[in-house]
């Protein structure tokens, strides 16, 4: 091989490497639906609020989701008590009951504070309107403070408006409908945009 083919294939190893992170960048950046909560809480909702009461809707298979369970750690480590958290992990129709008990739902579990349920056939992700993994909501008095998430990318871990405004909700909670992105794969199949793993 001469100098100019080992030049040409450096060129082209270059080019596929940055072209790799650009598109990893992008999808780590990519927001998926953030959904349109309702402004008061479902009446017909399983979950019954009591005070400041968040949810989270999560894929347990999706491996963004990782990082929005430890911002939550993060949450319920200083709100002192002052809030009533759930996780709800989707459990389609059709699955055998352990496909929902993952490390993700382990890690979720192991939050103090933190209720986990199975979403049978996401029936509380439609009541919500939820249709990310890592979706987020904050009520108080049965009305919408917060939506949407609390990463600042996919599966990036550490300061970000979600938190942020979340934990400023609960030291005061006069604002209402403040909302940020959501990072993280789609709950049904059809709509992730990360791959997920299935049996």
């Amino acid at each position: 091989m001469n100098r100019k083919q080992i030049s040409i294939i450096a060129a082209l190893w270059l080019l596929m490497g940055c072209g790799g992170l650009v598109a990893m960048l992008y999808h780590e950046k990519s927001a998926g639906g953030a959904g349109n909560p309702p402004k008061e809480w479902p009446a017909d909702s399983a979950i019954a609020p009591r005070g400041p009461t968040l949810i989270m809707f999560a894929h347990p298979h999706c491996p963004c989701t990782r990082a929005s369970i430890g911002e939550l750690a993060q949450i319920m480590a200083h709100s002192q008590g002052k809030l009533c958290s759930h996780v709800l992990f989707l459990q389609p129709a059709g699955q055998r009951p352990d496909w929902v008990e993952t490390d993700l739902w382990r890690s979720a579990e192991a939050i103090p504070g933190v209720k986990v349920h199975a979403d049978w056939n996401g029936a509380e992700a439609r009541r919500f309107h939820a249709g990310t993994s890592g979706q987020t909501v904050l009520y108080d008095a049965g009305r919408l403070l917060f939506a949407g998430g609390i990463t600042a990318g996919r599966g990036h871990s550490g300061d970000n408006p979600g938190r942020d405004a979340v934990m400023a909700l609960l030291a005061a909670p006069t604002g209402t409908g403040a909302r940020t992105p959501v990072y993280g794969c789609g709950l049904s199949d059809k709509n992730s945009s990360c791959r997920i793993r299935t049996p």
